[in-house]
């Protein structure tokens, strides 16, 4: 007695293949924390943000004047008009 080898029929070559695509390329949802907090501090103390400012010329000119370090001069002088 021959056996005849069974094939399993799961559909065209064509449905097997958008099937593995879709479940490849799937999009899940994030998963959300139950609690999100409302603002994050920063990792490391005294950490800087990095920001885009826009500044009249003649304030950014008067900063930059004594050379380097002018970004710590902004800051310096916006740390004291805040009252920090």
């Amino acid at each position: 007695m021959a056996m005849t080898p069974t094939r399993r029929t799961i559909g065209s070559a064509r449905d097997v293949a958008e099937a593995a695509f879709k479940s490849a390329t799937a999009k899940t949802a994030p998963k959300l924390p139950e609690a999100a907090p409302a603002a994050k501090s920063p990792a490391l103390p005294n950490a800087k943000e990095l920001v885009s400012l826009r500044l009249d010329r003649e304030v950014l000119e008067h900063f930059q004047k004594d050379g380097p370090g002018w970004q710590e001069r902004v800051n310096a002088a916006l740390r004291k008009a805040a009252g920090l």
